[in-house]
């Protein structure tokens, strides 16, 4: 994987496959709403072992029933084709837990 930041253009061209998705302080960000606490508890373990599996963590907000999801490469300072490619992972398990 590229160990170093996209251009502007690249992130762009990447969250137009993800349009849910958004470029925030230097992130890319998504919220999911779900049905209620225990779908929204559920789907941020299945997250967590994703973010284990790739050795890549983003930072996740759990709240009643909403997960946010905020990701960027903190060792470059920027964003790489490994924060896509954790939010590609995300957006193929979400709808398992019911998140729109």
């Amino acid at each position: 994987m590229a160990k170093e930041s996209l251009s502007p253009q690249e992130i762009d061209n990447r969250l137009a496959a993800l349009p849910e998705w958004s470029l925030e302080d230097g992130k890319i960000t998504r919220n999911y709403q779900l049905t209620d606490h225990f779908a929204a508890t559920a789907m941020v373990v299945h997250v967590a072992r994703i973010q284990q599996e790739l050795n890549h963590h983003s930072d996740l907000t759990l709240g009643y029933n909403t997960v946010d999801i905020a990701v960027n490469s903190h060792d470059v300072g920027g964003i790489t084709d490994r924060d896509f490619d954790l939010a590609a992972r995300v957006e193929e398990i979400a709808p398992t837990h019911g998140a729109l």
